[in-house]
């Protein structure tokens, strides 16, 4: 890919984020009509866009996003106030914009009839207004209306572009320019920084730029421009006069004081020219208008407030950089062949018993650990994000049914490896669209039940050892025990003398095509769907629960590992064949004489310590004919919130499980989730301690 071709890249991720950033922030804004920060949070996103749109050649997403900035600015001034029409207005724009970016990457059109309706409906919002005729082309810079105030104001400007502006895309005339179209500007290019031509280096920016600039705009606006490389300069304005200011304070200043406030001169080389006279301090001593002491304590004040400034320009925030996705997938992949590549390592130094081998093996694996751990977190990311897009689902299927739904979120903050948040992302909407549609009633029956007109729906996520629990709950009708054991019988899952708990009710709705819903809606139905949700889950190595009372709600469940990739695991074998169990679902391993179970002969259950727990036998499950010790093992597991054993003949110990695909002529086994390299070459499966429970 060229250096063009990279920069538009960069603004499409760029633009990506911030079209999330809106979205979240109309729905605050919704939520606090009266946050002035997120109508300048909403306008400052929408000039970057429009402005870097511009400078990459997307000049339909500019011209677009003009009309939407321009909308705004008269939010943040007064003139248009916050109401539904404009709150739909602008995600309607955020769509538009992001359909325009979708277009941009496949190479084909969008409907102009859509921008230019609602490019109209914004227009129409403005007090006393005509309709802004809509310009297919860019709008040139001088053409941008100005919206002029009343008076006049002189502005000092410096704008220092760090030298590493241009790799961003950024073109500093653009600006310039756009500072000209504020009114009267004069702009003095700098050079004092640039090195000898053998040091000079063809993509570093080193003027830097002084601009009067005499304008009707606020001191905000011409921030503005420099918004979208705000972080990638220094940059100061300061007013040097308006039209408030007296007549006797206009007077034009001296070179000296000048050169002190752009501060081209030091002081104290000024102090040396002006060596005749006193300082300030020493004048008012001496005059006996302040005591020595009082001129102590305020120097070193000054002094304090140096050094604290000095302290907060060299600290530096957190930087960042932008990695694409698959990049970051072929270093995971990398980091695992590492860990199977240190595991022959290691195997092969304790065969060989040489002790100097040995202290660099294990100095090579406390680094590959390291390097594991590294890696995997730089995968991690926030699922509050995931939490976030999920408002503006909840707010138009509400609308869309007549109800009143409130979304709430909790622990937002908790991490989780980005393949799990992509795969969980389908699972999360299809609950969601459950519990609105059939979940959460209707406002007048709410009332009728003694509940608030507003249903609720609540987002969580916590930590639970190696796994997130991430809970999707609502205050509705609840799941009908009844109806659904109703539903069972007549599709003839169970038979009318069963007597079964409400949690094994439950797990009727994710049987294929179990649904209580007297009729399907566009939206969902209650069970329709649900047992592919349980199957993506389960494809992530997860489980679900579901707890529920009739009238008061539902809570849904889903406990997922922190990552896909590289797992912990517990290393057990049969006969001459190994197996992996997750270790984060192992909670203990004990011993099963022979001679103790054949006293229970035909029961698989154990006594551990007072409490039953049945048990699966993988020789008989894996049909493995090899004879069996005297002295098997049971690994004891914690599936669905039940403890359940697996007897094997030996438990090896832990081992760092790299994760490989069987591929898909395996795709029809159910109780194996991938496989392993052992440290000898061998493979060792993956056992899917959830299909085995089942």
């Amino acid at each position: 890919m060229n250096d063009a071709g990279q920069h538009i890249e960069v603004y499409r991720q760029e633009a990506e984020e911030l079209l999330v950033e809106i979205e979240a922030t109309v729905l605050e804004l919704e939520e606090n009509p009266d946050d002035t920060e997120s109508i300048n949070k909403l306008f400052r996103a929408m000039h970057t866009i429009k402005g870097s749109g511009a400078m990459f050649g997307f000049d339909d997403i500019a011209g677009f996003t003009h009309h939407v900035e321009t909308t705004l600015d008269m939010v943040r001034n007064g003139k248009i106030p916050v109401s539904k029409p404009l709150i739909n207005l602008i995600l309607a724009s955020r769509d538009r914009i992001n359909e325009m970016l979708d277009a941009a990457s496949k190479g084909t059109e969008v409907n102009q009839a859509t921008g230019e309706s609602i490019i109209a409906s914004l227009n129409a919002l403005q007090p006393g207004k005509a309709p802004i005729p809509i310009q297919q082309k860019k709008e040139p810079a001088s053409e941008i209306p100005i919206q002029d105030s009343e008076e006049e104001s002189t502005y000092r400007i410096r704008f220092s572009p760090h030298p590493d502006l241009f790799l961003s895309g950024t073109e500093p005339s653009l600006i310039l320019e756009e500072l000209r179209n504020l009114g009267e500007a004069t702009i003095i290019a700098q050079q004092n920084n640039i090195p000898a031509l053998n040091d000079l280096h063809p993509e570093s920016c080193y003027l830097y730029w002084d601009i009067i600039l005499t304008t009707r705009k606020t001191m905000n606006e011409i921030k503005d421009v420099f918004i979208f490389v705000e972080d990638n300069c220094d940059l100061s304005i300061n007013l040097l006069s308006d039209q408030q200011t007296p007549v006797e304070e206009n007077e034009p200043k001296k070179i000296g004081e000048i050169l002190l406030e752009r501060k081209d001169v030091k002081p104290e080389d000024l102090h040396g020219i002006l060596s005749n006279q006193k300082k300030i301090g020493e004048l008012l001593v001496e005059a006996k208008i302040v005591s020595p002491n009082l001129v102590e304590s305020a120097l070193a004040e000054q002094k304090h407030l140096k050094q604290v400034s000095e302290k907060q320009k060299q600290k530096q925030a957190a930087s960042s950089i932008r990695v694409p996705a698959d990049k970051l997938d072929t270093l995971v992949d990398l980091v695992g062949e590492m860990v199977t590549a240190q595991a022959r390592l290691n195997q092969k130094a304790s065969e060989l018993n040489n002790s100097d081998l040995t202290l660099i093996t294990e100095e090579i694996e406390r680094l590959v650990a390291g390097l594991r751990d590294n890696t995997m977190s730089l995968r991690m990311l926030q699922i509050g994000v995931t939490f976030s897009s999920f408002k503006r689902l909840v707010r138009d299927l509400s609308t869309e049914l007549g109800k009143e739904i409130v979304l709430t979120t909790d622990g937002g903050e908790t991490e989780l490896d980005k393949t799990v948040i992509e795969r969980l992302n389908d699972p999360l909407i299809h609950i969601i669209r459950n519990s609105i549609d059939h979940g959460i009633e209707s406002p007048e029956v709410r009332k009728q039940a003694g509940k608030t007109a507003h249903g609720t729906i609540n987002l969580s996520a916590r930590h639970t050892g190696a796994h997130v629990a991430i809970s999707i709950s609502d205050d509705g009708a609840g799941l009908d025990t009844q109806v659904i054991r109703a539903k069972a019988m007549e599709k003839g899952l169970i038979v009318s003398d069963e007597n079964l708990m409400d949690k094994e009710i439950f797990q009727f709705i994710f049987a294929p095509g179990f649904s209580t819903a007297k009729s399907v809606t566009d939206v969902s139905g209650r069970g329709v769907g649900m047992d592919v949700v349980k199957k993506n889950v389960e494809s992530l190595r997860g489980t679900i629960e579901i707890e529920s009372r009739k009238g008061e709600g539902t809570a849904i469940t889903l406990k997922l590992p922190l990552t896909l990739a590289i797992i912990d695991g517990l290393m057990v074998n049969i006969g001459n064949d190994y197996f992996i169990l997750p270790l984060s679902s192992v909670e203990e391993c004990v011993e099963l004489d022979r001679k103790k179970a054949d006293k229970i002969k035909g029961r698989n259950i154990l006594n551990v310590r007072g409490e039953v727990v049945p048990y699966v036998r993988l020789r008989d499950q894996f049909e493995i004919e090899s004879e069996k010790p005297d002295l098997e093992h049971i690994v004891i597991t914690e599936v669905n919130g039940e403890r359940i054993g697996f007897v094997v003949d030996n438990v090896i110990g832990g081992h760092q499980t790299v994760i490989k695909s069987l591929g898909p002529a395996f795709k029809n086994i159910q109780d194996v989730s991938g496989a392993t390299i052992l440290g000898n070459g061998t493979v060792a499966l993956i056992l899917d301690v959830n299909k085995l429970a089942h």
